[in-house]
């Protein structure tokens, strides 16, 4: 099991999506982020049954924990804990953060969504390793039902108020990832800027490089 107190030292959190993957498979896409440098990945599957969403989380855990990098899984608290993830992610839709960590104990990492600064901070209040805040900028490519950008003040005043890591989400790429950094972001989760892209590998190590503040936009 990975430390739980890893995602403040996260940058780049990559989250697989067949959808916008040209083809390439859940795997394919994590092995390449992962040479690409990604921090810790999330398997995020809306269409596929139970039976596919664990066998595809069996075959994940393999490769993070061979890579030694943070494995979480989003929505599924039950497909999470079969596969022996690190943890999962949860949005403000899903079971109640209390009752997950109830659920997974002490020591796996919970992930919970928050749009608004009350969402955050209940969120820490029931037991959430780390925040997932957004969509930032527009989202709709990968996630329909993202709603409207939230901006990088609303990264700013959770910062301001609430203890935990921040993840940052919604339409980052190599053009603003250093602006969410900037804004108080721990890290970015990305999914088109990198799943979609014609080498996830090189896209994956020029983000983390600009959210590590060593690289520049291109």
């Amino acid at each position: 099991m990975i430390d739980k107190i890893s995602p403040g030292r996260w940058r780049l959190y990559v989250i697989t999506d067949e959808s916008v993957s040209r083809g390439r498979s859940h795997i394919e896409i994590a092995e390449a982020a992962i040479r690409g440098g990604a921090d810790v990945i999330q398997l995020r599957d809306k269409t596929a049954s139970g039976g596919t969403l664990y066998r595809v989380a069996l075959a994940l855990r393999k490769l993070t924990r061979e890579a030694k990098v943070p494995f979480l899984v989003n929505d599924r608290l039950d497909i999470a804990l079969a596969a022996d993830a690190d943890g999962v992610h949860l949005g403000q839709q899903d079971l109640p953060a209390a009752v997950a960590r109830n659920i997974m104990g002490p020591g796996r990492i919970l992930g919970v969504s928050a749009d608004t600064l009350e969402e955050a901070l209940l969120a820490e209040k029931d037991g959430a390793d780390y925040l997932g805040v957004g969509p930032v900028f527009e989202a709709r490519k990968t996630k329909a039902d993202a709603g409207e950008p939230l901006g990088l003040e609303l990264i700013a005043r959770i910062r301001k108020h609430c203890r935990l890591p921040i993840v940052a989400i919604g339409g980052i790429d190599a053009q603003n990832a250093r602006q969410v950094r900037e804004a108080g972001a721990d890290s970015a989760a990305v999914i088109s800027a990198i799943v979609a892209a014609d080498d996830i590998a090189r896209a994956a190590r020029q983000m983390k490089s600009l959210l590590q503040g060593t690289g520049e936009a291109i």
